[in-house]
């Protein structure tokens, strides 16, 4: 006798459960379009919130060494935009040199180009490619959009300088930063507390796994890929500069940036940091020393950096930071940058989570099927009683008593 497993729930309780999920997807679609609306107001309170996130873990170990919170926030606090301003005050003259120096001699690459490198192509290949490649007006090019940029910046100013409600406004938001910085340091532990306080008590325990996950996922990349992204542009660009390139910085900054794909930032920098050296120098021993310097730089990251500071912690393939990326800035623009990586974390342990609930469910594993065991038919032995087998069923003098 062979029966399935159906029990399905109550009429009731499935018309609530999806009642309860409809309202979760009204709720977050209501979200989704305060955040659009909202974009240029939310903006200087995502880069807070993001500063707070990335110190709180630093606060919360310094106040395990027994000191104070409000010391270790304003001792984490201090720290943080003292590196910000530094870096903003060494890094950007100098790129902005190196870039300017780098448009001033895109005529000695383009003679590099169409004198040494297409020659070269053609008779390895006997692809002629000189035809699609005009020099002049890669350069004219160049040239005319940095000195765009440089105006469209003093027309920005100027324009600001004339609208004092606009000025006001992005000086309003600049001194915001780290003002909701601190206090976001500061309660950090409180608005989790209260957050968790306001969740339902039947999903509060999966909401808080869920989030925990997302935290462990979002703050391995940005604690750990950040500061690999850091050291290798250090690496890289010191090696460079022992070499002699002229746009060391330049190239280091770059490779650095674009590290958090792996080898995407190697390979950008070797076709960039090789080209430069066969301009500057001409010969192959320079760039012999370039190779040697990025392959230092992949073997720490690849045995030093990464496991260090990284670990199996990240879960998010290279691709879906990128997709993530470019689709917050086409939706919400700059704010959408911001939040693109968290909530990406978010939805990478959500899905995690609905393929655990899915191989879990009838629908991936199909109906349980349950086979009903037979009654035992008895018989009376003495004062005992016994399984009939063949032999007993044989007997006539037993009688059988069904269990």
């Amino acid at each position: 006798m062979i029966a399935n497993d159906t029990s399905p729930a109550a009429p009731a309780d499935e018309a609530r459960d999806d009642s309860r999920r409809w309202q979760w997807l009204a709720f977050a679609i209501v979200i989704g379009v305060l955040i659009w609306l909202l974009a240029p107001v939310l903006t200087p309170f995502a880069i807070s919130l993001f500063f707070g996130y990335l110190g709180d873990p630093l606060v919360d170990r310094l106040e395990r060494a027994r000191m104070s919170r409000t010391f270790a926030v304003c001792l984490v606090f201090f720290v943080m935009f003292a590196l910000i301003v530094l870096a903003l005050l060494l890094l950007v003259p100098l790129l902005s040199d190196q870039i300017g120096h780098s448009i001033e001699q895109m005529p000695v690459y383009a003679a590099w180009l169409h004198n040494t490198a297409l020659p070269w192509i053609k008779l390895r290949t006997h692809v002629d490619l000189a035809p699609y490649f005009d020099p002049q007006q890669l350069i004219q090019m160049l040239r005319t959009h940095w000195e765009q940029a440089g105006g469209v910046a003093t027309n920005v100013l100027g324009g600001l300088s004339r609208s004092s409600l606009r000025l006001f406004e992005i000086l309003a938001n600049i001194c915001l930063v780290p003002v909701l910085s601190f206090y976001f340091l500061r309660d950090w532990d409180v608005l989790v507390a209260r957050v968790d306080a306001l969740l339902p008590r039947k999903l509060q325990p999966t909401i808080a796994r869920l989030a925990r996950e997302s935290d462990e996922t979002l703050g391995g990349f940005l604690r750990g890929q950040m500061s690999v992204m850091l050291a290798l542009g250090i690496i890289y660009a010191i090696g460079l500069t022992m070499v002699g390139l002229d746009l060391a910085l330049l190239v280091g900054f770059i490779a650095g940036l674009v590290s958090f794909v792996p080898y995407l930032g190697a390979i950008i920098g070797v076709l960039l940091s090789v080209i430069a050296a066969l301009v500057q120098f001409s010969d192959g021993w320079h760039v012999l020393m370039v190779l040697c310097v990025f392959a230092f730089g992949l073997t720490m990251e690849s045995y030093v950096l990464v496991p260090r500071l990284v670990g199996d912690k990240i879960g998010m393939h290279p691709v879906g930071v990128i997709f993530a990326l470019m689709a917050g800035a086409q939706l919400f623009g700059f704010l959408g940058v911001l939040l693109a990586l968290p909530v990406s974390a978010i939805a990478m342990v959500l899905l995690r989570y609905g393929y655990e609930r899915y191989t879990a469910s009838k629908l991936y594993v199909g109906p349980t099927v349950v086979v009903a065991e037979e009654p035992v038919p008895l018989i009376v032995v003495g004062e005992r009683m016994h399984p009939v087998d063949g032999d007993d069923a044989a007997c006539g003098d037993q009688s059988p008593i069904a269990s």
